[in-house]
């Protein structure tokens, strides 16, 4: 059975990432954000979504991004 919470809807992603709905619907047709299409209707797994997050993360840090700023 799948847990009803485990997938969201546009608004709900929006409001979870605090984005507009417009950027995360270019987002999904463009592919950078998981999501996959039901009907006319995009759906969004939170799991996905939460490793996809922190695949998006910077390391301020690292020499690459130092390197990157001078």
């Amino acid at each position: 059975m799948i847990d009803s919470d485990s997938w969201l809807i546009l608004d709900e992603l929006a409001s979870y990432l605090k984005l507009g709905r417009t950027k995360l619907y270019r987002m999904a047709q463009s592919g950078p954000i998981p999501a996959c299409k039901v009907s006319a209707q995009w759906r969004f797994s939170r799991a996905d979504i939460d490793v996809w997050m922190q695949e998006q993360r910077v390391n301020i840090s690292s020499p690459e991004n130092q390197a990157a700023e001078q």
